[in-house]
């Protein structure tokens, strides 16, 4: 049976006190269910109370939306792997699109990120994508492989199947466009391969762009989709309930 994965990014949204009622809505509304995981991305600031808040749930995850990828040391406003973990984070985001395009993270800085999170037990999870001009200029292929071999190419197959990858074509975050769910299954088994070549044991690959209520079941029951990380649809917690349960039974 696929075990599905949502990931919530709440990108500058929620603090500690919005994460607690968020969560505890969450809670009300989503009976575990076998099938799923569900994951939440949460502010530095909110990651203690967000993780105290689903510290009962072994289905509920919460991770950090971005690490440096020094322990420890002079990098003011930075947060380390082993401080997220501290903090009750057990995953991080990777290489995110706005990391990439607004803060200018390279190739060479989510390899040091995926490094610094496998070295303290986080789940790092990478995400990938092309811009529009990439996309037109009908190079998708070579940009997700240039981005995969640049952060997890020298890991061995035990640790790049401790990675999740995220396909996030930049061209459809937020700006409700999205993948077709072929053209997204198309690159996620692009992605796989890739994983697979390089010995990586069942690889969770997710879809995120403008994933909603509306498109998600259309996503989730693409084959090649292990789930998806959505970002303004989860930041309402009675609809992200609803939204995760899409394709139960």
């Amino acid at each position: 049976m696929r075990t599905l994965l949502f990931a919530a990014n709440w990108k500058m949204h929620l603090g500690p006190d919005d994460a607690r009622a968020y969560l505890k809505t969450f809670r009300a509304r989503y009976n575990r269910r076998a099938d799923r995981d569900v994951w939440f991305f949460a502010p530095a600031v909110s990651l203690e109370a967000a993780a105290q808040a689903v510290r009962e749930r072994a289905d509920l995850l919460v991770g950090a939306q971005d690490i440096h990828w020094e322990p420890k040391g002079a990098f003011t406003g930075a947060i380390s792997a082993p401080l997220a973990r501290q903090a009750g984070a057990r995953a991080t985001l990777v290489g995110h699109s706005e990391r990439r395009h607004v803060f200018g993270e390279t190739d060479a800085d989510t390899r040091r990120k995926v490094g610094a999170a496998l070295g303290a037990g986080l789940v790092p999870v990478l995400c990938v994508g092309e811009t529009l001009a990439e996309r037109d200029a009908g190079h998708t292929a070579a940009v997700v492989v240039r981005q995969l071999a640049g952060a997890v190419g020298d890991l061995n197959a035990a640790a790049l199947s401790r990675v999740v990858v995220a396909y996030e074509p930049v061209w459809a975050i937020g700006t409700g466009r999205n993948a077709t769910p072929g053209d997204a299954g198309a690159v996620h088994r692009e992605i796989r391969g890739w994983l697979a070549g390089r010995g990586a044991a069942q690889p969770r690959v997710l879809y995120g762009g403008s994933v909603s209520g509306k498109n998600a079941a259309d996503l989730i029951a693409e084959p090649q989709l292990d789930g998806v990380l959505v970002g303004g649809a989860s930041l309402d917690a009675e609809g992200w309930a609803q939204l995760v349960q899409t394709g139960a039974s």
